[in-house]
C-alpha cells in the first residue's frame, strides 16, 4: 500500500503499487555520526551497530524480497535467507535488519562481499558453507498493522518482539536493545569483533525513511566516500592513491581527501579496474588541485573516473569540509550507492 497523504515520505511515485504492505522503493531510516553516545534529548533506545549489509525484508505470503540500502535487490545473493522467511509463519510484514555472516566468533564482511557474485552455483555453495543471519531491529509494517511505521519506536519494538516469538529460527536473531546508557557504553567498549559501535534511536519517534534520524557512534570515526579519481605511483604506472569525494546539498561531488593505504598485492588488479572506469568529470564540484610546491608534476597529476566505487575510510579530523590528513582504507562498500555518500555523515 502507498502511505496516506501527509504521512511519512517513502519516495513512492504516484500510482506505484505492489502486493507488499509497503512499496519496494521504501528507503531505510539512516543515521548521523556522533562522537559519543547521546544522553540529552531522549528518551533513547540503544542497540549494537552490526557490521553487515543493511536489509529491508518484504514478505507477502510465499513471496519474499530483500532490498539493500542502495535500493538494489539482495535476494539472489542470499537464497537461504529468502527461503527462511518464505516459510515463516506470518503472512505479511516489512522488517528492517542487518545481514551478517559469522565466521568463528566474529562477523565477516569479506564473506558478505563474496556473495555479490554473478555465478549462481557459487552463491548456492556459499549459502550452505557460510549461511547468513538476519538480525532484526525494527518493524515497519505487519499484516495486522500496515502503518506501523507511523508509530513510535516503543510500540514498533513491542510489535517486533511479538513477531519474533512467532518466527524465531536459527537464521534470524532479535537485536538486543537497552535504555540504559551505561549498558550501551559497555557495548561500545566490546572488542569481540561482532559489532562496530552503537546506534541510538528516539523512543517516541516514528520511522523516518531516508532521514538521518538515528545516531551512530563507531569505535572508528569513518565515512563512506566515492572514488572520483586516482593518482599513479611516482615510479610506475600502478595506483598510488584514491581520490575521495562526498556529494554536497546540490548533488555535486566534492573532493574531500585521499587514501593511499592500498595493499601492494592488490595494486595491479585495482589499477586495471580504475583504468576501465576512466572518464572526465569524476568530480562535479570541488576537484583536486594540480601540482604544488609540495608535490611533483607526476604526484600532482590525477586521473578522473566515473563515480561508481564506494569505500569506507577512517579519518581523524575534518577542516573546511576536507579530511585534514590522509585516511585509512577500511573496506570497499559494493552494497552502498554512491549518491548515499554525503557530507551529513560528518555532522
Amino acid at each position: 500500500m502507498t502511505p496516506p497523504a501527509g504521512k511519512a515520505d517513502f519516495g513512492i511515485s504516484e500510482g506505484l503499487m505492489s502486493s507488499f504492505l509497503l512499496p519496494l522503493s521504501t528507503s531505510p531510516m539512516e543515521a548521523r555520526t556522533a562522537g559519543e553516545i547521546p544522553s540529552a534529548g531522549g528518551p533513547w533506545q540503544f542497540e549494537p551497530k552490526w557490521d553487515g549489509f543493511r536489509c529491508l525484508i518484504f514478505k507477502d505470503g510465499s513471496t519474499v524480497e530483500l532490498r539493500a540500502k542502495s535500493g538494489k535487490s539482495l535476494s539472489r545473493f542470499f537464497p537461504e535467507t529468502v527461503g527462511m522467511f518464505r516459510v515463516a509463519e506470518a503472512p505479511s510484514f516489512v522488517l528492517d535488519s542487518e545481514l551478517v555472516i559469522e565466521v568463528g566468533s566474529q562477523n565477516s564482511f569479506d564473506s558478505l562481499q563474496m556473495r555479490l557474485h554473478p555465478a549462481e552455483s557459487r552463491i548456492r555453495r556459499l549459502s550452505v558453507e557460510t549461511p547468513a543471519t538476519a538480525i532484526l531491529f525494527d518493524a515497519l509494517a505487519l499484516t495486522e498493522d500496515p502503518c506501523l511505521f507511523e508509530k513510535p519506536l516503543s510500540e514498533r519494538r513491542l510489535a517486533l518482539e511479538g513477531l519474533w516469538r512467532r518466527l524465531g529460527s536459527d537464521g534470524m536473531r532479535l537485536s538486543p536493545q537497552t535504555r540504559n546508557r551505561d549498558v550501551a557504553v559497555s557495548w561500545l567498549a566490546d572488542r569481540s569483533g561482532r559489532t562496530d559501535g552503537i546506534v541510538a534511536k528516539l523512543l517516541d519517534e516514528p520511522y523516518r525513511p531516508r532521514e538521518r534520524a538515528m545516531v551512530k557512534v563507531k569505535r572508528l570515526r569513518s565515512a563512506d566516500c566515492v572514488v572520483g579519481g586516482f593518482r599513479y605511483l611516482n615510479d610506475r604506472a600502478e595506483v598510488g592513491s584514491l581520490l575521495l569525494g562526498l556529494y554536497d546539498e546540490r548533488g555535486l561531488l566534492d573532493h574531500v581527501g585521499f587514501t593511499s593505504t592500498i595493499a601492494n598485492g592488490e595494486r595491479a588488479a585495482l589499477t586495471r579496474k580504475l583504468e576501465a572506469l576512466k572518464a572526465p568529470g569524476g568530480f562535479t564540484g570541488r576537484a583536486p588541485g594540480g601540482p604544488s610546491r609540495w608535490s611533483t608534476e607526476r604526484s600532482g597529476d590525477w586521473q578522473s573516473v566515473r563515480p561508481e566505487l564506494v569505500v569506507e575510510v577512517r579519518y581523524d579530523h575534518v577542516t573546511g569540509d576536507r579530511f585534514r590528513h590522509g585516511t585509512r582504507l577500511l573496506r570497499w562498500r559494493p552494497d552502498k550507492s554512491p549518491k548515499q555518500c554525503t557530507f551529513d555523515q560528518l555532522s
